[in-house]
């Protein structure tokens, strides 16, 4: 069976079987061995694959196969995603004839709960962009799995959120729980408008950006949605990344007192708050750290600088 049906081109795939028989760092001596003037090219397509390292050294087969399959999964599951999306335009036709006319590029939606219907049936296939002022709102379990799932699929989610609603704890913890799933946060303190785009092809906007009960406009006009997608993305260049964000007061007192206290009942008596909650403070600290016990989550606080 041929790498090919992988994902590797032909040149791709000598390259890799080269250095795998020979064990070659020199890139001259493998471009004169294999008569390929390009193989300089080739070797960055493979690093950038992972499938060669910077000293060219290639991945065992088994590892290199995994890799490969893997990556061709999740290329066709953005190609089935694409293909799936084609039902919208069987749904947009359905609805022209049920209407007896176009339907409407940009829609304005008074009612909020069919604003949050819809934006829940549409949720992105391959990538969504949300701008919003509170990082936590209103949805059920079910949508918040569907979500985890789509995220665990492959989904490209980013969300834009206000610093100062970070300011509440919850809306901390909210934020980078779902950061810490895949759903990239970033903050910024300068004011922006609500907005949500699915797909690069469909957007959610209040129609009065200053009134939080405005109604709003759902728009499938590509131009539109194009200058919205530049918008979200001069707005996600000037924002900072969640995991840059300096510790909180309670943060904290709380990182001191992990580092201070062998229990965590008298950690919780020192900030006189409850053991469950000073336990989910702990918990909030270790998944920003990417920790899997306390003692990698104070190595990697002295890291940054916060212990």
């Amino acid at each position: 069976m041929s790498l090919q049906s992988l994902g590797l081109t032909y040149e791709q795939e000598r390259v890799y079987r080269y250095l795998l028989r020979t064990r070659t760092t020199d890139p001259d001596t493998a471009e004169a061995e294999l008569g390929l003037p390009g193989l300089r090219l080739v070797l960055e397509e493979l690093r950038a694959l992972g499938v060669v390292d910077a000293g060219l050294v290639p991945l065992p087969p088994a590892a290199a196969v995994d890799l490969l399959v893997r990556l061709r999964v999740e290329r066709t599951s953005r190609e089935l995603a694409r293909l799936d999306s084609a039902f919208d335009v069987v749904r947009e036709l359905a609805e022209e004839a049920r209407q007896g006319r176009p339907v409407e590029l940009v829609e304005r939606i008074q009612d909020k709960a069919q604003v949050n219907h819809r934006i829940h049936t549409m949720l992105g296939r391959f990538e969504t962009m949300n701008a919003k002022v509170l990082a936590r709102t209103e949805a059920s379990d079910e949508s918040a799995r569907r979500r985890q799932r789509q995220l665990a699929e492959g989904l490209v989610s980013r969300t834009l959120v206000s610093t100062a609603a970070l300011d509440q704890s919850d809306q901390l913890a909210y934020a980078r729980h779902w950061h810490a799933l895949g759903d990239v946060h970033r903050v910024m303190s300068e004011p922006f408008g609500r907005m949500l785009i699915v797909d690069r092809r469909l957007a959610f906007v209040r129609l009065d950006p200053g009134r939080p009960e405005s109604d709003t406009l759902q728009i499938a006009q590509p131009g539109i949605v194009a200058a919205l997608v530049d918008l979200f993305e001069q707005l996600w260049v000037r924002a900072t990344d969640l995991d840059r964000l300096d510790l909180s007061a309670t943060e904290a007192a709380v990182l001191r007192t992990l580092s201070e206290h062998g229990k965590d009942e008298s950690a919780a008596r020192e900030l006189n708050i409850s053991l469950r909650k000073y336990r989910a403070h702990v918990a909030a600290l270790m998944t920003r750290l990417g920790a899997a016990t306390r003692f990698q989550a104070a190595l990697r606080a002295k890291e940054r600088g916060w212990l």
